[in-house]
């Protein structure tokens, strides 16, 4: 009797503990994933509740090292409030960025200042600032003037000739009655003025280089022929215009601003200054050649 009471006691105990372990299977909070496998697999709790390993963008990273735990009976609740913002007060713009598509010059002022002096060439403001409106002035000033490549830079060569056009003095040039074209062969400028007065400004030269120097001095136009062919150096001379033995005026027939060579004496202009020298002339109207080509 006492075997079979003891087996009847270890049977009834077996019946507990397997509905005991089949309830705690059943329980939803054991399956936090909502997998239907019981325990939620690694990573898996961290999708559903929006944590993640790595901090998103803009997102302050919490501590990895816990707070330590006060005693319940010591902490008092802590109410914290969004700190109010300072009236009136507001915050500086970031400094706005140049937009502009054409590149900044070490020459920047400079150039502005010069087209500034000599207008026609648009609005500039002088503040060593690249702006649109600047941009497109040193532009045309590089096109007018035959600047390569005329992308609105204020480089060393735009600067220089902006500066020798700006600071070229009209009234050195020895005109009188009629029409008299000047040369500035210190700054290497041109311009023509008719009874006194200026009638086409001052643009770019080329005189004589070492060697061939462009002598100063007052002079007479003498033979005109749109085009002449140079014996001794076997090329077309456009627009010709001779003054004194065989230098005149004439279209370049290289760049003009290579200034690491020059003309055998002739005064060398750009196609536009070419074409209206020419209409401007006549056999017979004064040419004035003042200062020296630096370097000769």
């Amino acid at each position: 009797m006492r075997h079979r009471g003891f087996i009847i006691r270890m049977a009834a105990l077996a019946v507990v503990t397997l509905v005991g372990a089949g309830g705690c299977a059943l329980d939803p909070q054991a399956d936090p994933g909502g997998t239907g496998g019981g325990l939620a697999p690694v990573g898996n709790a961290e999708q559903v509740t929006g944590a993640s390993g790595v901090a998103p963008p803009d997102q302050l990273t919490q501590p990895t090292t816990p707070a330590p735990k006060l005693k319940a009976a010591a902490t008092t609740p802590r109410v914290t409030t969004a700190p109010k913002p300072e009236s009136g007060r507001r915050f500086a713009n970031p400094t706005p960025q140049n937009k502009t598509r054409c590149e900044q010059g070490e020459y920047q002022r400079e150039v502005e200042g010069y087209l500034a002096r000599l207008g026609g060439f648009g609005t500039v403001s002088v503040n060593g600032w690249q702006s649109d409106a600047d941009c497109a002035a040193i532009k045309k000033f590089q096109q007018r003037y035959d600047i390569r490549p005329a992308a609105g830079r204020a480089g060393p060569l735009t600067y220089d000739v902006a500066k020798r056009l700006a600071n070229t003095d009209t009234s050195r040039c020895n005109a009188g009655s009629g029409t008299t074209f000047c040369v500035d062969l210190t700054r290497q400028t041109t311009w023509v003025m008719r009874d006194g007065k200026v009638v086409a400004k001052p643009t770019v030269t080329r005189t004589g280089m070492a060697g061939y120097a462009t002598p100063a001095g007052t002079y007479k136009i003498n033979l005109r022929a749109l085009k002449e062919w140079s014996d001794p150096y076997d090329v077309w001379l456009p627009y010709w215009q001779r003054f004194n033995g065989g230098i005149g005026f004439h279209e370049t027939t290289t760049y003009l601003h290579n200034a690491s060579i020059g003309s055998h004496g002739c005064v060398n202009l750009l196609h536009t200054d070419a074409v209206r020298w020419w209409e401007l002339g006549s056999v017979g109207s004064r040419v004035t050649l003042v200062g020296r080509r630096p370097g000769t």
